[in-house]
């Protein structure tokens, strides 16, 4: 059962800011909170991310690990030969826009194409690169191989 005792008013919206600084008799007054003197009463000051107080911070205490990987290295989505022997239909010419289109790839995709599987089919190919195996693959059974 609620009695008077319990009712507050609980959580604010729109609390009130504590205002410092404004005369020994608030309470605040005076350093306003901020101690004596030093770089921390000052304007302007703060703490750079991650400092702690002089302990050593999270960042060096804990161990490095695993490896972060090239930024400037271009990715590739790669499509192999099976993929294509089964898409594609004998002496099909097949540029970017047709390979992203069948394999639903964005706009921005690069796409390379490697040499897993058998292609029997002539296929004139258009990709961003080709593995060793693959060009020589699609160049056998009769296609080309352009990288663009």
């Amino acid at each position: 059962m609620v009695s008077l005792a319990d009712i507050n008013q609980g959580i604010q919206k729109n609390k009130r800011k504590r205002r410092v600084g404004r005369g020994i008799g608030s309470g605040r007054g005076k350093t306003a909170s901020r101690g004596h003197k030093g770089d921390g009463s000052r304007a302007g000051h703060r703490s750079r991310r991650g400092y702690e107080g002089g302990q050593m911070p999270l960042f060096r205490r804990v161990a490095k690990r695993g490896f972060s990987n090239n930024a400037f290295a271009v990715a590739y989505k790669a499509i192999n030969l099976d993929q294509l022997q089964d898409r594609f239909d004998d002496g099909a010419d097949i540029d970017i826009d047709t390979l992203k289109a069948a394999f639903s790839l964005s706009r921005t995709t690069k796409v390379k194409v490697l040499g897993r599987g058998e292609i029997s089919k002539k296929l004139n190919l258009q990709a961003h690169a080709f593995s060793a195996s693959a060009a020589e693959a699609i160049e056998k059974a009769g296609g080309s191989a352009v990288r663009v």
